[in-house]
């Protein structure tokens, strides 16, 4: 007998023959199973094989979720038809008979696998058989359904196992091997095999997939988690009116009054009255609100606010979302939205598709809609601020224009709609100039002020800001992002307001510092904090960004101290690279080898960068060097922006070459955008001057172009 796959009729390449060899008789089947089974392993086919009675399959699948499962896609292969058909029916009676505890084994096992696999839709390298929303959902979905007929198994799951499926084969394929896990490196391939027109639309199938197939389970075994809990007591004539024409009874939010001559305005009603009582819409209920006619074109004032409602619910909102968009309710609301739906990313710095990083990004505005004047403009903001990702062209510019249409067709007034378009447009200024210009250079704040205009949209923006690193990924909102985004936020604030900012009190710390050093090397940490105070030489500050490097610490920002007899305070931010302290006493003494000339830093390194190498690629587009000067932003420094594959001692190289070319380097801004590095770098010629000779500019470039390329 077949069993799982094997026995569905949905075997992969190379996945496992999955065998069972049934006997009646109590004889020893040893020589027989072996003359089954030696020929298959001689073909190198993978084998899962056993051999039992029918009794003692059913004794064993009475506890053991795997064999009882397996037996309920079995079929016969070869031999007697009527032993198989038999031992079936015996297994699917068996299954039923113990239905309840079958399934409360199951719910918590594919709980369990989901918290190991993750969610297939949102991941960078998704597990197609075992993530949530992947093949084995489908296949305990089924099993399911056999032990609990009430349970639908939803429309449009066979499509989307289809999509899974296919995907899973032509891996296997491809790789010539078991391979379940779909990497960056293989997804051009199983592109190119299934007819996609790249691995962008592959990637847009399988999390569109995954998402229908996940979003459907998790309705299913909600009903299945009601069903184990055993009867509830009765609710008759208690439903709760929370609108016309809805209630809420039994954690749902229905429909009670017919939906003819209503809109999709209605559909918004609904969803914002389950969001305010936090329940989910029935299943029924979605299935007639996908019926509903579009809106028009000013909406009403009653829909644009139970979008605001809805926008505004905070964790609801992602399920209702889901929900809305499961049934083509939302792409309805808004036509510009297909293009990002289910859009793939791919690129470790982003968890989500963008369409859920959208939603995602909503819900972090609401938690923090109080700090703002107009909360309602900081969530249309959020959901929007990323649409033009699904058009050609700069998606700030392509997207600024799309959410003017968007909020006009909304109702909003013109100033509003203004409002709206600047956020979009502006979303990416105050996290790109804090992660990678000089705060305390009067041109960076000067510049932001002016694009920025006036303090509500500073407000917004500073918001915006938050809610969309939050919603990236880990690496986009660290505690110094936030730090930085802080501090340019408050700045540009005192500027519109026409007060001057007061800087820290640093220089009494820096002379304090210069007396404990007496002329010899110190290094002083505090948390993510270190001041080096050392002998002025070229050359210092790489030295110094490639021994944090060593001791595993990435450069956030660095500023170099005015020297005085002989010496300088170089101040540098730092990001552990693993969760430990940092060890501030070997610092110094690994620079103080390091200077003295007894450890070749570049061998170092170098040896490091093996040892941490990345296996794999982390991004769908490799990154290409760039180099890029900017001579108005600051009044005293020419900027040297450097955008390159992040590598450990990355920091250290660049400004080793700055430093060969004779640049004094003011001050560097160092940040990771996923897999590419940006770095920003103040320099000055050997006069204390800006770089403007086209030659001289032309040099640098090439020199840091080679050396990234050939370190």
């Amino acid at each position: 007998m077949a069993l799982g796959g094997y026995g569905r009729g949905q075997l992969c390449p190379y996945s496992d023959l999955d065998v069972l060899l049934v006997h009646d008789s109590r004889g020893d089947l040893g020589a027989l199973a072996n003359r089954v089974w030696y020929p298959i392993w001689d073909a190198g086919v993978r084998l899962d094989h056993s051999a039992r009675t029918p009794r003692e399959t059913l004794r064993l699948a009475r506890s053991d979720l795997k064999v009882a499962m397996g037996l309920l896609d079995a079929r016969p292969v070869a031999g007697a038809p009527a032993v198989a058909h038999e031992l079936r029916e015996s297994a699917t009676s068996q299954w039923q008979e113990h239905g309840r505890r079958f399934l409360a084994e199951l719910v918590r096992s594919t709980r369990q696998r989901h918290e190991s696999f993750g969610d297939l839709a949102f991941l960078l390298e998704p597990n197609l058989k075992e993530a949530k929303g992947g093949l084995r959902d489908i296949t305990a979905l089924r099993a399911a359904a056999v032990a609990a007929p009430f349970i639908s198994q939803g429309d449009g799951m066979d499509a989307a196992g289809e999509v899974l499926l296919s995907a899973r084969i032509e891996l296997h394929r491809g790789g010539a091997r078991l391979n379940d896990r779909l990497l960056l490196q293989d997804q051009d391939d199983v592109a190119a095999r299934l007819g996609y027109g790249d691995a962008d639309e592959l990637m847009a199938a399988v999390a569109s997939a995954a998402r229908r197939v996940a979003w459907l389970g998790d309705e299913e075994w909600r009903r299945i988690e009601a069903w184990l809990e055993g009867p509830r007591r009765s609710r008759a004539g208690r439903d709760r009116e929370v609108g016309p024409g809805l209630v809420v009874r039994d954690g749902e939010l229905r429909l009670t009054e017919p939906l003819a001559g209503h809109d999709d305005g209605f559909a918004l009603r609904a969803a914002a009255a389950a969001a305010t009582n936090d329940v989910r819409l029935s299943h029924d209920g979605l299935a007639l609100l996908a019926g509903l006619a579009p809106l028009g074109d000013p909406w009403p004032p009653e829909a644009r606010q139970a979008l605001v409602e809805l926008l505004g619910s905070g964790d609801p909102l992602i399920a209702l979302f889901e929900a809305l968009d499961h049934h083509g309710v939302w792409s309805r609301l808004f036509p510009e939205w297909e293009p990002v739906r289910s859009r793939p990313q791919r690129n470790a710095y982003h968890r989500f598709t963008v369409d859920r990083h959208l939603v995602e990004a909503t819900r972090n505005a609401a938690a923090i809609g109080d700090r703002v004047e107009r909360p309602d403009l900081l969530l249309v903001g959020a959901l929007l601020h990323d649409i033009g990702k699904g058009y050609p062209g700069d998606h700030s510019e392509v997207g600024a224009d799309l959410a003017a249409t968007m909020a006009t067709r909304m109702g909003f007034p013109a100033d509003d709609v203004e409002q709206v378009e600047r956020m979009v447009r502006l979303h990416l200024l105050l996290p790109d100039v804090a992660a990678r210009r000089d705060l305390d250079d009067e041109g960076t704040i000067d510049s932001v002020a002016a694009q920025v205009v006036d303090l509500p949209t500073l407000e917004l923006l500073g918001a915006l800001s938050q809610s969309d690193g939050q919603a990236t990924g880990e690496s986009a909102w660290t505690p110094w992002r936030r730090t930085l985004l802080g501090e340019l936020v408050e700045r540009v604030r005192l500027r519109l307001e026409g007060r001057p900012h007061r800087p820290a009190a640093d220089a009494g710390r820096d002379d304090e510092l210069l007396g404990r050093a007496g002329g010899d090397l110190l290094v002083v940490g505090e948390d993510r904090s270190v001041k080096v105070v050392a002998p002025d030489r070229p050359g210092l500050l790489s030295a110094i960004a490639g021994v944090l490097s060593l001791n595993g610490l990435g450069v956030v920002t660095a500023a170099v101290g005015a020297g005085r007899d002989g010496m300088v305070v170089d101040s540098f931010r730092v990001e552990p690279t693993f969760s430990r302290a940092p060890d501030w006493g070997a610092v110094q003494r690994d620079l103080r080898q390091v200077l003295a000339g007894e450890v070749s830093l570049a061998e170092r390194l170098r040896e490091r960068a093996q040892a941490y190498a990345r296996r794999g690629r982390v991004a769908a587009t490799p990154v290409e060097t760039r180099v890029d000067f900017d001579n108005d932003l600051s009044a005293a420094a020419t900027i040297v922006e450097v955008r390159a594959p992040d590598a450990i001692g990355l920091l250290y190289r660049i400004t080793s070459v700055l430093a060969g070319l004779g640049l004094d380097i003011r001050h560097a801004t160092v940040s990771t955008v996923g897999h590419q590095a940006v770095d920003g770098f103040y320099v000055v010629d050997a006069s204390g001057a800006k770089l403007t000779d086209p030659d001289r500019l032309r040099q640098v470039e090439a020199a840091i172009h080679s050396e990234v390329s050939h370190p």
